[in-house]
């Protein structure tokens, strides 16, 4: 979202920290090995590596610039979605949008979304009413557990936070999140996948992300296993600006959402190469916010994306309308989304960490890790500490896979070291939590 932080998200009390600590653990203290297994390969050499996977790119050459423009002309069309709007009409206000979301879920969902509508009551000066989330759920085959959670969230207003009346067509802000959302509900409804796929369009951001805050107070409780949230706010660009998202995202640079930031990079630059990923180490805009806050507040890895320069003086006001989005900017942040999300649930499962053994001689170690029949090969990412991006890389064959010496580490470096699976087609799985190598 793009206002100010009034009196600030409200802090959730909850639920059960993710599996995962967002910490490293450092491995320098072990003893070296003089004894090594059976069967290591030494300095594996494999041609199995990420690719653009013709399934999704084809999926990726689906996104329709029209099919956006009318997702975001449709949502401006109902005059206002702010929370205090009108909800007995059909055409109008906040009632017909939320209606209109989960109706246009129905439809795209190819008969396998499941939508339901999340009530919850919100109360804004002085005046209660029930919001409205609408979650859409796309349910995997089951043999990858967890679930990638897109949101944006659908509400809208004017100058006057409190106003319910006054036009808000909230083109950018953030009808541009909803239509992406809706056009990658479109395409994975397509296919099967191995993850579930939780779509959420959040009621209430505007006033303090009150949509999310109930999601995450109510429903996390359930369990849901969440691994990743892409949250997408105000992302339909403008002419002239660079072709580019930013991506916020706190640190650590060990931290599990860095570590998803750096995945969104990676795919990108495979499937949308011209599209940059900006990573910035913040959670928000200073002073700002937007739903992925809450689902940080209680340790599941999320992110917000939105376009590279934002105009302030169209936020929250009648200029923020479809005629001055870019439709092919909003394209690209939509296949970035869909081809990252699409490999994740199309992968193999991410893997545990390797456990790393050095051997007497600096700079050698031991990865060993149990091999998933699924995966044809690995990735292993020994990124030394504090850089942006996975690299550099080893890959191993499947065959190879499990116990592999690497003998020309530096021993000055620290690396994060990490592993993901690959499947045949060039999926990748998220990487695995990071270890801290020090020697």
């Amino acid at each position: 979202m793009a206002c100010n932080l009034l009196q600030g998200p409200q802090q959730p009390v909850i639920p059960t920290p993710p599996p995962y600590s967002t910490a490293a653990a450092p491995v320098s203290d072990l003893e070296p090995i003089t004894v090594l297994p059976e069967n290591v390969v030494f300095n594996p050499v494999s041609n199995i590596v990420p690719a653009v996977d013709p399934v999704i790119g084809a999926l990726r050459d689906e996104v329709s610039t029209q099919q956006l423009q009318s997702y975001v002309q449709m949502l401006e069309s109902f005059g206002t979605r702010h929370t205090l709007s009108v909800t007995d009409r059909a055409d109008y206000g906040v009632g017909a949008a939320r209606a209109w979301l989960a109706e246009e879920f129905e439809r795209v969902g190819n008969g396998r979304l499941q939508v339901e509508v999340d009530p919850f009551l919100f109360t804004l000066n002085g005046i209660t009413t029930e919001q409205q989330n609408v979650i859409a759920t796309l349910p995997g085959n089951g043999s990858v557990p967890g679930a990638i959670v897109l949101v944006a969230h659908y509400d809208s207003r004017p100058v006057d936070v409190n106003d319910g009346s006054s036009r808000a067509p909230g083109a950018n802000d953030n009808a541009s999140g909803v239509a992406a959302m809706l056009e990658i509900a479109r395409l994975l409804s397509s296919q099967e996948w191995n993850m579930d796929v939780i779509f959420i369009a959040f009621a209430a951001e505007e006033q303090g992300a009150h949509g999310s805050l109930h999601f995450v107070t109510e429903r996390l409780i359930d369990d849901l296993g969440i691994t990743a949230v892409f949250d997408n706010d105000i992302v339909g660009g403008r002419p002239g600006i660079p072709q580019s998202v930013r991506v916020f995202s706190p640190g650590p640079d060990t931290s599990l959402t860095r570590q998803v930031v750096r995945y969104l990079d990676l795919i990108g630059g495979l499937y949308v190469p011209q599209f940059g990923v900006s990573m910035i180490d913040a959670v928000d805009r200073e002073g700002r916010y937007s739903d992925h806050i809450h689902f940080l507040d209680v340790g599941v890895p999320a992110m917000r994306l939105t376009e590279s320069v934002e105009d302030r003086d169209r936020n929250h006001n009648a200029l923020d309308t479809s005629d001055l989005l870019d439709y092919e900017y909003l394209r690209q942040v939509t296949q970035l989304n869909l081809a990252t999300i699409a490999n994740i649930i199309g992968a193999p499962a991410r893997p545990q960490p390797p456990t790393i053994s050095p051997l007497e001689t600096p700079g050698q170690f031991l990865f060993s890790w149990q091999v998933d029949p699924e995966a044809t090969g690995y990735a292993i990412s020994l990124r030394p500490v504090g850089r942006d991006d996975f690299a550099p890389f080893r890959f191993v064959n499947a065959a190879e896979a499990g116990q592999v010496v690497i003998t020309d580490l530096d021993p000055t470096v620290s690396y994060a070291v990490s592993l993901a699976a690959l499947a045949e087609n060039g999926r990748l799985s998220l990487f695995s939590p990071e270890i801290i190598l020090q020697q």
